[in-house]
Protein backbone atom coordinates (compact mmCIF):
# COMPACT_ATOMS: atom_id res chain seq x y z
CA UNK A 1 0.00 0.00 0.00
CA UNK A 2 1.20 3.51 -0.80
CA UNK A 3 2.15 5.40 2.36
CA UNK A 4 -0.52 7.88 3.42
CA UNK A 5 0.21 11.16 5.21
CA UNK A 6 -1.93 12.90 7.81
CA UNK A 7 -0.78 16.45 8.56
CA UNK A 8 -1.95 18.18 11.75
CA UNK A 9 -1.86 21.96 11.97
CA UNK A 10 -3.08 24.27 14.72
CA UNK A 11 -5.02 27.48 14.67
CA UNK A 12 -6.20 30.36 16.89
CA UNK A 13 -4.05 29.51 19.94
CA UNK A 14 -1.15 27.23 20.83
CA UNK A 15 -1.58 24.26 23.20
CA UNK A 16 -4.96 23.62 21.60
CA UNK A 17 -4.55 19.84 21.73
CA UNK A 18 -2.92 18.89 18.41
CA UNK A 19 -0.64 16.37 20.10
CA UNK A 20 -3.46 14.52 21.87
CA UNK A 21 -5.59 14.66 18.70
CA UNK A 22 -2.76 13.21 16.61
CA UNK A 23 -2.07 10.51 19.21
CA UNK A 24 -5.75 9.54 19.46
CA UNK A 25 -6.08 9.47 15.66
CA UNK A 26 -3.02 7.23 15.47
CA UNK A 27 -4.70 4.84 17.90
CA UNK A 28 -7.86 4.69 15.76
CA UNK A 29 -5.80 3.80 12.68
CA UNK A 30 -3.72 1.23 14.56
CA UNK A 31 -6.96 -0.37 15.77
CA UNK A 32 -7.94 -0.76 12.13
CA UNK A 33 -4.80 -2.78 11.45
CA UNK A 34 -2.57 -0.10 9.95
CA UNK A 35 1.08 0.36 10.87
CA UNK A 36 1.43 3.91 12.16
CA UNK A 37 4.43 6.24 12.40
CA UNK A 38 4.28 9.64 14.11
CA UNK A 39 6.45 12.74 13.78
CA UNK A 40 6.46 16.15 15.50
CA UNK A 41 7.99 19.17 13.71
CA UNK A 42 9.08 21.91 16.11
CA UNK A 43 9.75 25.31 14.50
CA UNK A 44 11.99 26.73 17.26
CA UNK A 45 15.70 27.28 16.60
CA UNK A 46 16.93 25.24 19.59
CA UNK A 47 18.46 21.97 18.40
CA UNK A 48 16.28 20.10 20.89
CA UNK A 49 14.49 20.89 24.17
CA UNK A 50 17.29 19.32 26.25
CA UNK A 51 18.83 22.63 27.28
CA UNK A 52 15.54 24.53 27.56
CA UNK A 53 13.96 25.52 30.87
CA UNK A 54 10.90 23.43 31.76
CA UNK A 55 9.10 26.74 32.26
CA UNK A 56 9.70 27.47 28.55
CA UNK A 57 8.96 24.06 27.12
CA UNK A 58 7.45 21.74 29.72
CA UNK A 59 8.71 18.19 30.06
CA UNK A 60 11.63 16.84 28.02
CA UNK A 61 10.52 13.39 26.90
CA UNK A 62 13.38 10.90 26.40
CA UNK A 63 13.19 8.04 23.88
CA UNK A 64 14.92 4.65 23.81
CA UNK A 65 17.71 5.95 21.56
CA UNK A 66 18.41 8.90 23.87
CA UNK A 67 16.64 11.59 21.85
CA UNK A 68 15.45 14.49 24.01
CA UNK A 69 12.09 15.38 22.51
CA UNK A 70 8.83 17.27 22.85
CA UNK A 71 6.29 16.13 25.44
CA UNK A 72 3.79 15.36 22.66
CA UNK A 73 5.87 12.26 21.90
CA UNK A 74 4.79 11.03 25.32
CA UNK A 75 1.18 11.31 24.19
CA UNK A 76 2.01 9.39 21.00
CA UNK A 77 3.69 6.55 22.88
CA UNK A 78 1.06 6.33 25.63
CA UNK A 79 -1.97 6.32 23.30
CA UNK A 80 -0.65 4.28 20.38
CA UNK A 81 1.63 2.09 22.55
CA UNK A 82 4.61 2.30 20.19
CA UNK A 83 8.30 3.00 20.80
CA UNK A 84 9.52 6.01 18.83
CA UNK A 85 13.00 7.08 17.71
CA UNK A 86 14.80 10.38 17.21
CA UNK A 87 13.48 10.65 13.65
CA UNK A 88 10.05 11.23 15.21
CA UNK A 89 10.96 14.75 16.34
CA UNK A 90 13.10 17.44 14.75
CA UNK A 91 13.44 21.20 15.02
CA UNK A 92 14.33 24.17 12.83
CA UNK A 93 17.62 24.21 14.72
CA UNK A 94 18.50 20.71 13.53
CA UNK A 95 17.54 21.53 9.96
CA UNK A 96 19.54 24.76 9.82
CA UNK A 97 22.55 23.12 11.53
CA UNK A 98 22.54 20.36 8.91
CA UNK A 99 22.34 22.79 5.96
CA UNK A 100 24.99 25.14 7.38
CA UNK A 101 27.29 22.16 8.01
CA UNK A 102 26.90 21.08 4.37
CA UNK A 103 27.53 24.63 3.16
CA UNK A 104 30.75 24.84 5.20
CA UNK A 105 31.95 21.59 3.62
CA UNK A 106 31.28 23.01 0.17
CA UNK A 107 28.52 20.56 -0.66
CA UNK A 108 26.53 23.23 -2.50
CA UNK A 109 29.40 24.12 -4.84
CA UNK A 110 29.29 27.83 -4.10
CA UNK A 111 25.55 28.19 -4.55
CA UNK A 112 23.41 30.65 -2.60
CA UNK A 113 21.68 28.87 0.28
CA UNK A 114 18.01 29.80 0.66
CA UNK A 115 14.98 28.77 2.70
CA UNK A 116 13.44 27.50 -0.54
CA UNK A 117 14.67 25.07 -1.77
CA UNK A 118 17.49 24.15 0.64
CA UNK A 119 15.79 24.36 4.04
CA UNK A 120 12.48 23.03 2.73
CA UNK A 121 14.21 20.13 0.95
CA UNK A 122 15.90 19.08 4.19
CA UNK A 123 12.59 19.21 6.05
CA UNK A 124 10.99 17.23 3.23
CA UNK A 125 13.75 14.62 3.37
CA UNK A 126 13.20 14.10 7.09
CA UNK A 127 9.42 13.83 6.76
CA UNK A 128 9.70 11.37 3.87
CA UNK A 129 12.37 9.26 5.58
CA UNK A 130 10.31 8.26 8.63
CA UNK A 131 7.81 6.39 6.49
CA UNK A 132 10.62 4.45 4.82
CA UNK A 133 12.43 3.76 8.12
CA UNK A 134 9.33 2.35 9.80
CA UNK A 135 7.66 0.87 6.71
CA UNK A 136 4.49 2.59 7.92
CA UNK A 137 1.12 2.51 6.18
CA UNK A 138 0.23 5.90 7.63
CA UNK A 139 2.54 8.71 8.79
CA UNK A 140 1.02 11.28 11.14
CA UNK A 141 2.90 14.58 11.15
CA UNK A 142 2.16 17.34 13.66
CA UNK A 143 3.46 20.86 13.03
CA UNK A 144 4.18 22.70 16.27
CA UNK A 145 2.93 26.22 16.89
CA UNK A 146 0.07 28.01 15.18
CA UNK A 147 -0.69 28.92 11.58
CA UNK A 148 0.55 32.49 11.07
CA UNK A 149 3.76 32.03 13.08
CA UNK A 150 6.73 33.22 11.02
CA UNK A 151 8.89 30.29 12.09
CA UNK A 152 6.27 27.74 10.94
CA UNK A 153 6.16 28.93 7.34
CA UNK A 154 8.93 26.67 5.92
CA UNK A 155 7.24 23.62 7.48
CA UNK A 156 3.85 24.49 6.04
CA UNK A 157 5.43 25.12 2.64
CA UNK A 158 6.89 21.59 2.81
CA UNK A 159 3.45 20.13 3.52
CA UNK A 160 2.09 21.96 0.48
CA UNK A 161 4.88 20.62 -1.71
CA UNK A 162 4.55 17.07 -0.38
CA UNK A 163 0.84 17.02 -1.22
CA UNK A 164 1.74 17.43 -4.87
CA UNK A 165 4.76 15.10 -4.81
CA UNK A 166 3.18 12.06 -3.12
CA UNK A 167 -0.24 12.64 -4.68
CA UNK A 168 -3.23 14.50 -3.31
CA UNK A 169 -5.06 11.20 -2.83
CA UNK A 170 -2.39 10.18 -0.30
CA UNK A 171 -2.48 13.33 1.84
CA UNK A 172 -5.04 14.53 4.39
CA UNK A 173 -4.90 17.81 6.33
CA UNK A 174 -6.44 18.05 9.82
CA UNK A 175 -6.66 21.54 11.29
CA UNK A 176 -7.19 21.79 15.07
CA UNK A 177 -8.65 25.11 16.19
CA UNK A 178 -10.16 26.74 19.27
CA UNK A 179 -13.72 28.05 19.56
CA UNK A 180 -13.78 30.87 22.13
CA UNK A 181 -16.83 31.37 24.34
CA UNK A 182 -18.06 34.91 24.98
CA UNK A 183 -19.61 34.80 28.44
CA UNK A 184 -21.36 38.17 28.16
CA UNK A 185 -23.49 36.98 25.23
CA UNK A 186 -23.36 33.24 25.90
CA UNK A 187 -22.03 32.57 22.40
CA UNK A 188 -19.38 30.35 20.87
CA UNK A 189 -17.53 32.25 18.14
CA UNK A 190 -16.34 30.70 14.86
CA UNK A 191 -14.67 33.80 13.40
CA UNK A 192 -11.14 33.02 14.77
CA UNK A 193 -11.39 29.58 13.15
CA UNK A 194 -12.43 31.16 9.86
CA UNK A 195 -9.44 33.52 9.98
CA UNK A 196 -7.13 30.65 10.88
CA UNK A 197 -8.30 28.59 7.90
CA UNK A 198 -7.99 31.65 5.65
CA UNK A 199 -4.36 32.02 6.77
CA UNK A 200 -3.75 28.35 6.01
CA UNK A 201 -5.37 28.62 2.58
CA UNK A 202 -3.25 31.68 1.75
CA UNK A 203 -0.23 29.35 2.01
CA UNK A 204 -1.88 26.97 -0.45
CA UNK A 205 -3.29 24.42 2.01
CA UNK A 206 -7.01 23.73 2.41
CA UNK A 207 -7.88 21.57 5.43
CA UNK A 208 -9.79 18.37 4.78
CA UNK A 209 -11.03 18.17 8.37
CA UNK A 210 -11.43 20.66 11.20
CA UNK A 211 -11.30 19.54 14.83
CA UNK A 212 -13.09 22.34 16.70
CA UNK A 213 -11.96 22.40 20.33
CA UNK A 214 -14.22 23.97 22.93
CA UNK A 215 -14.94 24.02 26.65
CA UNK A 216 -18.66 24.26 25.91
CA UNK A 217 -21.13 22.15 23.89
CA UNK A 218 -21.01 22.86 20.15
CA UNK A 219 -24.33 22.48 18.33
CA UNK A 220 -24.85 21.36 14.73
CA UNK A 221 -25.53 24.89 13.47
CA UNK A 222 -22.06 25.99 14.52
CA UNK A 223 -20.48 22.98 12.79
CA UNK A 224 -22.47 23.67 9.64
CA UNK A 225 -21.35 27.30 9.72
CA UNK A 226 -17.70 26.27 9.99
CA UNK A 227 -18.17 23.82 7.10
CA UNK A 228 -19.72 26.54 4.94
CA UNK A 229 -17.20 29.29 5.61
CA UNK A 230 -14.13 27.05 5.68
CA UNK A 231 -15.07 24.94 2.66
CA UNK A 232 -14.97 21.49 4.27
CA UNK A 233 -17.58 18.73 4.24
CA UNK A 234 -20.09 18.84 7.10
CA UNK A 235 -19.02 15.37 8.28
CA UNK A 236 -15.46 16.66 8.49
CA UNK A 237 -16.19 19.33 11.11
CA UNK A 238 -15.69 17.50 14.40
CA UNK A 239 -16.52 19.28 17.66
CA UNK A 240 -14.14 18.19 20.42
CA UNK A 241 -15.37 19.21 23.85
CA UNK A 242 -12.79 19.28 26.65
CA UNK A 243 -13.05 15.98 28.51
CA UNK A 244 -12.39 15.41 32.19
CA UNK A 245 -10.63 12.17 31.20
CA UNK A 246 -7.73 12.51 28.75
CA UNK A 247 -8.07 8.91 27.55
CA UNK A 248 -11.65 9.52 26.43
CA UNK A 249 -10.42 11.52 23.42
CA UNK A 250 -9.97 8.45 21.13
CA UNK A 251 -13.51 7.35 22.03
CA UNK A 252 -14.92 10.78 21.19
CA UNK A 253 -13.13 10.80 17.83
CA UNK A 254 -14.32 7.26 17.07
CA UNK A 255 -17.90 8.19 18.01
CA UNK A 256 -17.66 11.17 15.65
CA UNK A 257 -16.71 8.79 12.84
CA UNK A 258 -13.18 10.16 12.33
CA UNK A 259 -11.55 6.75 11.84
CA UNK A 260 -13.99 5.55 9.19
CA UNK A 261 -13.94 8.93 7.43
CA UNK A 262 -10.13 8.86 7.13
CA UNK A 263 -10.10 5.29 5.83
CA UNK A 264 -12.70 6.20 3.20
CA UNK A 265 -11.09 9.46 2.05
CA UNK A 266 -7.59 7.97 1.86
CA UNK A 267 -8.92 4.89 0.04
CA UNK A 268 -7.55 2.45 2.60
CA UNK A 269 -8.93 -0.92 3.64
CA UNK A 270 -9.15 -1.89 7.31
CA UNK A 271 -7.66 -5.29 8.06
CA UNK A 272 -9.43 -5.88 11.35
CA UNK A 273 -12.53 -4.95 13.34
CA UNK A 274 -12.16 -1.97 15.64
CA UNK A 275 -12.31 -2.85 19.33
CA UNK A 276 -12.37 0.17 21.63
CA UNK A 277 -13.78 -1.76 24.61
CA UNK A 278 -10.48 -1.70 26.55
CA UNK A 279 -10.49 2.10 26.32
CA UNK A 280 -14.17 2.27 27.26
CA UNK A 281 -13.46 0.15 30.33
CA UNK A 282 -10.45 2.33 31.15
CA UNK A 283 -12.53 5.53 31.08
CA UNK A 284 -15.29 3.79 33.04
CA UNK A 285 -12.77 2.81 35.73
CA UNK A 286 -11.41 6.36 35.88
CA UNK A 287 -14.89 7.78 36.45
CA UNK A 288 -15.92 5.15 38.98
CA UNK A 289 -15.88 6.57 42.57
CA UNK A 290 -12.86 5.24 44.42
CA UNK A 291 -10.87 5.75 47.57
CA UNK A 292 -8.51 8.72 47.26
CA UNK A 293 -4.79 8.43 47.87
CA UNK A 294 -2.90 11.67 48.39
CA UNK A 295 0.56 12.03 46.87
CA UNK A 296 2.77 15.05 47.54
CA UNK A 297 4.82 15.77 44.43
CA UNK A 298 7.78 17.85 45.60
CA UNK A 299 9.26 19.52 42.53
CA UNK A 300 11.08 22.58 41.26
CA UNK A 301 8.77 23.55 38.42
CA UNK A 302 5.34 22.82 39.91
CA UNK A 303 3.88 26.11 38.65
CA UNK A 304 3.86 24.47 35.21
CA UNK A 305 2.42 20.99 35.66
CA UNK A 306 3.35 20.09 32.05
CA UNK A 307 6.95 19.93 33.33
CA UNK A 308 5.90 16.66 35.02
CA UNK A 309 3.47 15.39 32.38
CA UNK A 310 4.73 11.78 32.31
CA UNK A 311 5.04 11.58 36.11
CA UNK A 312 1.46 12.78 36.51
CA UNK A 313 0.14 10.28 33.96
CA UNK A 314 2.20 7.42 35.44
CA UNK A 315 0.66 8.15 38.87
CA UNK A 316 -2.81 8.02 37.33
CA UNK A 317 -2.03 4.71 35.60
CA UNK A 318 -0.74 3.21 38.85
CA UNK A 319 -3.72 4.50 40.82
CA UNK A 320 -6.10 2.74 38.41
CA UNK A 321 -4.13 -0.49 38.81
CA UNK A 322 -4.66 -0.21 42.58
CA UNK A 323 -8.33 0.74 42.24
CA UNK A 324 -7.82 4.13 43.87
CA UNK A 325 -7.91 7.74 42.73
CA UNK A 326 -4.74 9.77 43.10
CA UNK A 327 -4.90 13.34 44.38
CA UNK A 328 -1.63 15.08 43.60
CA UNK A 329 -0.54 17.84 45.96
CA UNK A 330 1.89 20.08 44.07
CA UNK A 331 4.60 21.27 46.47
CA UNK A 332 7.36 23.70 45.50
CA UNK A 333 10.60 22.35 46.97
CA UNK A 334 11.87 25.88 47.68
CA UNK A 335 8.78 26.54 49.83
CA UNK A 336 9.70 23.69 52.18
CA UNK A 337 12.98 25.47 52.86
CA UNK A 338 10.95 28.50 54.01
CA UNK A 339 8.71 26.33 56.19
CA UNK A 340 5.80 26.60 53.72
CA UNK A 341 3.80 23.83 52.08
CA UNK A 342 4.43 21.29 54.82
CA UNK A 343 0.71 20.75 55.39
CA UNK A 344 0.49 19.04 51.96
CA UNK A 345 3.48 16.82 52.72
CA UNK A 346 2.26 15.94 56.22
CA UNK A 347 -1.21 15.02 54.97
CA UNK A 348 0.10 12.90 52.08
CA UNK A 349 -0.11 9.11 51.91
CA UNK A 350 2.97 9.05 49.69
CA UNK A 351 5.77 11.42 48.69
CA UNK A 352 7.26 11.58 45.18
CA UNK A 353 10.36 13.59 44.30
CA UNK A 354 10.91 13.82 40.52
CA UNK A 355 13.94 14.84 38.45
CA UNK A 356 15.37 18.29 37.92
CA UNK A 357 18.55 20.29 37.49
CA UNK A 358 20.28 23.09 39.40
CA UNK A 359 20.59 23.96 43.08
CA UNK A 360 17.31 25.83 43.59
CA UNK A 361 15.00 23.94 45.95
CA UNK A 362 17.45 21.08 46.55
CA UNK A 363 17.42 21.41 50.34
CA UNK A 364 13.62 21.31 50.21
CA UNK A 365 13.75 18.04 48.30
CA UNK A 366 16.21 16.64 50.81
CA UNK A 367 13.86 17.67 53.64
CA UNK A 368 10.99 15.86 51.88
CA UNK A 369 13.10 12.68 51.62
CA UNK A 370 14.01 13.01 55.30
CA UNK A 371 10.36 13.36 56.32
CA UNK A 372 9.44 10.25 54.31
CA UNK A 373 12.33 8.29 55.86
CA UNK A 374 11.68 9.31 59.45
CA UNK A 375 7.88 9.07 59.33
CA UNK A 376 7.90 5.84 57.29
CA UNK A 377 5.83 7.42 54.52
CA UNK A 378 6.00 5.61 51.13
CA UNK A 379 8.49 7.43 48.92
CA UNK A 380 9.36 7.22 45.23
CA UNK A 381 12.40 9.11 43.95
CA UNK A 382 13.11 9.65 40.25
CA UNK A 383 16.63 10.58 39.08
CA UNK A 384 17.34 13.65 41.24
CA UNK A 385 14.78 12.18 43.65
CA UNK A 386 17.17 9.23 44.13
CA UNK A 387 20.13 11.52 44.62
CA UNK A 388 18.49 13.66 47.32
CA UNK A 389 17.39 10.47 49.09
CA UNK A 390 21.05 9.38 49.22
CA UNK A 391 22.17 12.81 50.46
CA UNK A 392 19.59 12.72 53.25
CA UNK A 393 20.65 9.17 54.19
CA UNK A 394 24.29 10.24 54.44
CA UNK A 395 23.37 13.21 56.61
CA UNK A 396 20.63 11.71 58.77
CA UNK A 397 21.73 8.07 59.15
CA UNK A 398 25.50 8.13 58.60
CA UNK A 399 25.92 11.52 60.36
CA UNK A 400 27.86 13.25 57.59
CA UNK A 401 26.28 16.70 57.88
CA UNK A 402 28.25 18.10 54.92
CA UNK A 403 27.21 15.29 52.54
CA UNK A 404 26.04 16.63 49.20
CA UNK A 405 26.21 16.29 45.45
CA UNK A 406 29.17 17.85 43.66
CA UNK A 407 26.56 19.36 41.34
CA UNK A 408 25.46 21.65 44.20
CA UNK A 409 28.60 21.83 46.38
CA UNK A 410 31.88 21.23 44.61
CA UNK A 411 33.76 21.58 47.90
CA UNK A 412 31.79 18.92 49.78
CA UNK A 413 34.05 16.56 51.75
CA UNK A 414 31.46 13.82 51.40
CA UNK A 415 30.21 13.95 47.76
CA UNK A 416 27.84 10.98 47.77
CA UNK A 417 26.65 12.08 44.32
CA UNK A 418 29.34 12.94 41.79
CA UNK A 419 29.81 13.66 38.10
CA UNK A 420 30.00 10.49 36.01
CA UNK A 421 33.54 9.71 34.84
CA UNK A 422 32.61 9.81 31.16
CA UNK A 423 31.04 13.26 31.65
CA UNK A 424 34.09 15.07 33.03
CA UNK A 425 35.68 16.09 29.74
CA UNK A 426 32.42 17.29 28.19
CA UNK A 427 31.97 21.01 27.52
CA UNK A 428 28.85 21.07 25.30
CA UNK A 429 25.68 20.80 27.38
CA UNK A 430 23.25 19.75 24.65
CA UNK A 431 22.60 16.04 24.10
CA UNK A 432 25.67 14.93 26.06
CA UNK A 433 24.13 13.41 29.20
CA UNK A 434 23.68 9.71 29.81
CA UNK A 435 20.59 9.39 27.65
CA UNK A 436 18.28 6.62 26.55
CA UNK A 437 17.68 2.96 27.31
CA UNK A 438 20.12 1.05 29.55
CA UNK A 439 19.89 -2.35 31.26
CA UNK A 440 19.56 -2.78 35.02
CA UNK A 441 19.95 -5.96 37.08
CA UNK A 442 17.75 -6.23 40.18
CA UNK A 443 18.65 -7.81 43.50
CA UNK A 444 16.53 -10.85 44.27
CA UNK A 445 14.07 -10.32 47.12
CA UNK A 446 14.29 -6.53 46.98
CA UNK A 447 11.20 -4.32 46.83
CA UNK A 448 12.20 -3.25 43.32
CA UNK A 449 12.53 -6.86 42.13
CA UNK A 450 9.16 -7.75 43.68
CA UNK A 451 7.53 -4.77 41.97
CA UNK A 452 8.93 -5.68 38.55
CA UNK A 453 8.66 -9.45 38.90
CA UNK A 454 11.82 -9.65 36.78
CA UNK A 455 15.57 -9.88 37.36
CA UNK A 456 16.66 -7.66 34.47
CA UNK A 457 14.93 -4.58 33.07
CA UNK A 458 15.71 -1.75 30.68
CA UNK A 459 14.88 1.87 31.50
CA UNK A 460 15.39 5.34 30.05
CA UNK A 461 17.99 7.68 31.54
CA UNK A 462 18.72 11.41 31.56
CA UNK A 463 21.49 12.47 33.96
CA UNK A 464 25.13 13.53 34.37
CA UNK A 465 25.66 12.70 38.04
CA UNK A 466 25.60 9.32 39.76
CA UNK A 467 25.99 7.71 43.16
CA UNK A 468 29.62 7.77 44.29
CA UNK A 469 30.62 4.11 44.76
CA UNK A 470 33.35 5.08 47.25
CA UNK A 471 30.58 5.31 49.87
CA UNK A 472 28.64 2.21 48.92
CA UNK A 473 29.86 0.02 51.81
CA UNK A 474 29.09 2.74 54.37
CA UNK A 475 25.54 3.03 53.02
CA UNK A 476 25.00 -0.74 53.06
CA UNK A 477 26.14 -0.90 56.70
CA UNK A 478 23.64 1.85 57.50
CA UNK A 479 20.74 -0.12 56.01
CA UNK A 480 20.50 1.02 52.42
CA UNK A 481 20.00 -1.64 49.75
CA UNK A 482 21.44 -1.12 46.27
CA UNK A 483 18.71 -3.16 44.63
CA UNK A 484 19.44 -2.22 41.02
CA UNK A 485 22.86 -2.03 39.36
CA UNK A 486 24.16 -1.75 35.82
CA UNK A 487 25.30 -5.18 34.50
CA UNK A 488 28.97 -4.22 34.99
CA UNK A 489 28.24 -3.30 38.62
CA UNK A 490 29.56 0.24 38.21
CA UNK A 491 26.38 2.34 38.18
CA UNK A 492 23.81 2.40 40.96
CA UNK A 493 20.39 2.27 39.32
CA UNK A 494 17.94 1.63 42.20
CA UNK A 495 18.25 2.21 45.95
CA UNK A 496 15.87 1.39 48.78
CA UNK A 497 15.86 1.40 52.58
CA UNK A 498 15.53 -2.02 54.14
CA UNK A 499 13.48 -1.14 57.24
CA UNK A 500 10.97 1.10 55.48
CA UNK A 501 7.53 0.15 54.06
CA UNK A 502 8.47 1.54 50.64
CA UNK A 503 11.33 3.96 50.15
CA UNK A 504 12.56 3.22 46.65
CA UNK A 505 14.29 5.49 44.17
CA UNK A 506 15.75 5.06 40.69
CA UNK A 507 18.48 6.86 38.78
CA UNK A 508 16.43 6.32 35.63
CA UNK A 509 13.04 7.76 34.65
CA UNK A 510 10.41 4.98 34.87
CA UNK A 511 7.61 7.44 34.07
CA UNK A 512 8.58 7.41 30.38
CA UNK A 513 7.57 3.76 29.98
CA UNK A 514 4.24 3.86 31.81
CA UNK A 515 1.13 3.27 29.69
CA UNK A 516 -2.59 3.52 30.55
CA UNK A 517 -3.04 -0.24 30.01
CA UNK A 518 0.46 -1.12 31.25
CA UNK A 519 1.24 0.96 34.36
CA UNK A 520 4.89 1.04 35.40
CA UNK A 521 5.76 -1.51 38.14
CA UNK A 522 7.61 0.98 40.38
CA UNK A 523 4.68 3.39 40.31
CA UNK A 524 2.25 0.51 40.97
CA UNK A 525 4.34 -0.62 43.96
CA UNK A 526 4.57 2.93 45.30
CA UNK A 527 0.82 3.50 44.94
CA UNK A 528 0.04 0.17 46.62
CA UNK A 529 2.24 1.10 49.59
CA UNK A 530 0.56 4.54 49.79
CA UNK A 531 -2.88 2.92 49.63
CA UNK A 532 -2.08 0.27 52.25
CA UNK A 533 -0.51 2.81 54.61
CA UNK A 534 -3.22 5.42 54.07
CA UNK A 535 -3.78 7.70 57.02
Amino acid sequence: MTTKYLFFTGGVVSSVGKGVTAAATGLLLKERGFKVAVQKLDPYINVDPGTMSPYQHGEVYVLDDGAETDLDLGHYERFIDIRLSRSSNFTSGQVYAEIISKERRGDFLGGTIQVIPHITNEIKRRVASIGKETNADVVLVEVGGTVGDIESQPFLEVLRQLRNEVGRENVFFIHVTWLPYIKATGEIKTKPTQHSVAALRSIGISPNMIIARSDYPVDKDICDKIALFCDVEKEAVVPMITSDVLYEVPLLLEKAGVGDYLVEKLNMKSTRRVDMKPWEKLVERVRKPKQTVKVALVGKYVELQDAYMSVREALKHAALANDVEVEIGWVHAADLEKDKGWDVVQNADGILVPGGFGSRGIEGKILAARYAREKKIPYLGLCLGMQVMCIDFARGVLNHEDANSSEFDRGSEYPVIDLMLDQRAITDMGGTMRLGLYPCELQEGSKAAKAYGEKKVEERHRHRFEFNNNYKKDFEKGGMVFSGMSPDGKLVEVVEIADHPFMVASQFHPEFLSRPMKPHPLFVGFMKAARDGKK
